[in-house]
């Protein structure tokens, strides 16, 4: 019998619960398995298949040359641990990777691209709500790896963030837009699948189009 594909899956050290629940529970529909990675693990495993760099706090605006006005609301801890998978992940070019909210951030920085520290003044009054739910659109390109995995060109998605892509970074490109023109996915152009959402896909499991996102990682790997 075959060994199902295993998924590291960032999270922070602290609460993450719900998260993490909902990630694994998405990877092992997929055919993976899934393994909990967080700040403080003594090594991280090295027969991992594939990444999902999770959600949650923002990220230190000083890991892309922004003033720090609020030092106590980072988590510099899990800041480190996930950039430092992020760079190794990035040393194979065979390891799958998907970043959601924060980690599709985070991969951005790591690339040397630069973040908007707060979207909410650039929202639009219809849409300026966070919400779990797929109250937002975000439009793709035809031509991007995304487009063709969630098989849509345009896909409902809900929004729990303020922090957003700006410049994006090395060998990243920008595949889908919302009606706010803020970015919502990046993908790498020179690897196999490396893809970043900002909006949070596993908590949308009842929507074909963002399951087949996990499907689509764990065939990667």
């Amino acid at each position: 019998m075959a060994r199902r594909p295993r998924v590291g899956i960032t999270g922070p050290s602290r609460r993450g619960n719900a998260a993490w629940f909902f990630t694994a529970w998405a990877i092992a529909s997929a055919g993976g398995q899934a393994v909990r990675l967080r700040p403080g693990i003594h090594s991280v495993p090295a027969d991992l298949d594939g990444l999902v760099i999770g959600g949650g706090d923002d990220i230190d605006p000083v890991l892309y040359d922004e003033p720090d006005d609020e030092p106590d609301v980072y988590d510099a801890e899990r800041d480190q641990f996930e950039r430092e998978i992020i760079a190794e992940a990035l040393k194979r070019d065979d390891m799958p990777m998907l970043g959601i909210c924060r980690g599709a951030q985070l991969m951005n920085v790591v690339l040397g691209g630069t973040l908007h520290k707060d979207v909410r003044h650039m929202r639009l009054p219809r849409n300026n709500r966070d919400t779990v739910l797929p109250l937002k659109f975000a439009r793709l390109k035809p031509d991007s790896l995304l487009c063709r995995t969630l098989q849509k060109q345009s896909v409902r998605i809900n929004s729990l963030h303020h922090q957003a892509i700006r410049r994006t970074g090395e060998g990243l490109r920008a595949v889908a837009m919302d009606g706010d023109h803020i970015v919502q996915a990046v993908e790498h152009l020179a690897r196999r699948f490396t893809i970043g959402v900002q909006w949070h896909p596993e908590y949308l499991p009842y929507m074909p189009a963002h399951r087949r996102l996990f499907q689509r990682l764990v065939a990667a790997c």
